[in-house]
This record gives structure tokens, C-alpha cells and sequence, in this order.
């Protein structure tokens, strides 16, 4: 039994190593101006099971070099969903949707529940969970400084401080499980085809509702057969082909 988990560490080892290096690669054929050649790099890298927000956000620069609006987005969606709360990724994706034709107005949702929706959206469930556990430390310290306190001020300062810390603990626990709801019940895809249709049916006998292109980003809501019903940003819904979009 020892020598198979051994095996599979070394071989685990081994495939981080060699990825690291096709990732430095991939990073040079891109300084040099090889963008396919970078791409087919960063393609390898993910088709051996390993993906990261750097690995997308690569990619999706290479592509948007060589002018492929809807895989430049795509991946630079996929990197944001790791890295929410990185600005170049960001800014990329505004530069990448400028070259899109749709011009997708997107509905103002304000309010406090969709403040709540965009602060827990500004990390990933992970991140939560990373602070939740600091929190808790923080809370450990604290309380044991309080324990130990002899001065019945800093006592009470350091129980106050502790009460907010093992607070903070349980928001961020509630919020890195409020943010796999959010991804569960929030799947987007890319419309993948230069021009694809939106019908009010999910059949090639439905009237055509509208017209999407390449690039554009849209909620799906449902799947019917090779159907998928999607929601455009500004409200509209309708039946597209499943061939005509990526998910991410």
C-alpha cells in the first residue's frame, strides 16, 4: 500500500514539475509572438487535469492576440471565477467584450440583497473558507489573551475582540457556502458561433426571437434536448442551440 501512495506522489510531483515547465514555455513562445504556439502549451497544461486563474489568464491574452473574441472571453471568464477580485482580469475582459457586436445593457439590480450577492461574489468559496479559518485563529489568540489577562480593562477588550473575531469566523463560513449556491444555481456560457439564433421555442420551428454573435455572455436557465435556454444580461430570454455555446 505504501509503495502506490509513494507512486502516485512521485507521479504527481512529476506531472507539477512538468507542467511548470510547458507553463514557462508557453510564457516564452508568447513574449516571442507565438501565440498559437503558446496556446497549444496552455492547452496541454489543461489537459492534463491542472487549471489555474494565471493558466486562463494566459491563455485568453494569447487568443486575443490572434483576434478569437469568444475564446479570449471564455477564458478570461474561467480565470476570474478562480480570481475574482483580480483587476487585470477584469479590464481584459472589458477590452475583450469591446470587440463583440452585441451591446448588452445590463439591468441595474441594486439593492441590499445584491450588495450581500456581489461582497460574497468577491471571493471564492475557498477564499471564504481561508478567512473563516483566520478568523478562528484570530479568535484562538484573543481568547487565551483574554484568559491570561490579569487587568480586568484589557480583559474585557480582549473578550470584545474575541467575540468578534469567532462572529466574523461564522459570516465568512456562511458566505463561502453562500458562494457554491451562487455558482450552483448562477451557470453562464459563451456564444461560441459568429451569428447564432434565439428562438421563443426550443425547435427550428419557434419564431426567431433575436440574434446573438460570438462573444457574447448569457445565464442558462435550462436544457431541453440540444436545447439550452439562456438569459442575456439585460433580461431577455430565449432557446439556442446547444453547438452554438461554450459553458463555463
Amino acid at each position: 500500500m505504501k509503495r502506490i501512495v509513494y507512486l502516485l506522489l512521485f507521479l504527481s510531483i512529476s506531472l507539477f514539475a512538468q507542467n511548470e515547465g510547458t507553463f514557462e514555455e508557453a510564457n516564452e513562445a508568447y513574449s516571442n509572438g507565438n501565440y498559437e504556439e503558446a496556446i497549444d502549451k496552455y492547452n496541454k497544461i489543461l489537459e492534463s487535469g491542472e487549471a489555474s486563474a494565471a493558466l486562463y489568464y494566459n491563455l485568453g491574452n494569447a487568443h486575443y492576440k490572434l483576434n478569437h473574441l469568444a475564446e479570449s472571453i471564455y477564458n478570461y471568464e474561467k480565470a476570474l471565477l478562480r480570481n475574482p477580485g483580480d483587476e487585470d482580469i477584469k479590464n481584459n475582459i472589458k477590452f475583450a467584450r469591446n470587440m463583440a457586436i452585441d451591446d448588452i445593457q445590463e439591468v441595474d439590480r441594486s439593492g441590499f440583497s445584491e450588495s450581500v450577492n456581489n461582497l460574497i461574489s468577491t471571493f471564492t468559496a475557498n477564499s471564504w473558507a481561508t478567512i473563516a479559518i483566520i478568523f478562528c485563529a484570530l479568535f484562538a489568540a484573543f481568547f487565551l489573551a483574554y484568559y491570561f489577562m490579569q487587568k480586568p480593562l484589557l480583559k474585557r477588550i480582549f473578550f470584545g475582540i474575541s467575540i468578534v473575531m469567532v462572529l466574523c469566523g461564522f459570516l465568512s463560513i456562511y458566505f463561502a457556502y453562500a458562494r457554491e449556491e451562487i455558482m450552483e444555481n448562477n451557470q453562464y456560457a459563451i456564444i461560441f458561433s459568429e451569428e447564432a439564433q434565439v428562438r421563443n421555442e426550443p425547435s427550428l420551428r419557434g419564431d426567431e426571437a433575436f440574434l446573438l454573435h460570438e462573444g457574447t455572455k448569457a445565464r442558462v436557465l435550462e436544457d431541453y434536448q440540444e436545447w439550452v435556454k439562456i438569459e442575456l444580461a439585460n433580461g431577455n430570454q430565449g432557446w439556442i442551440n446547444k453547438e452554438n455555446i461554450k459553458r463555463l
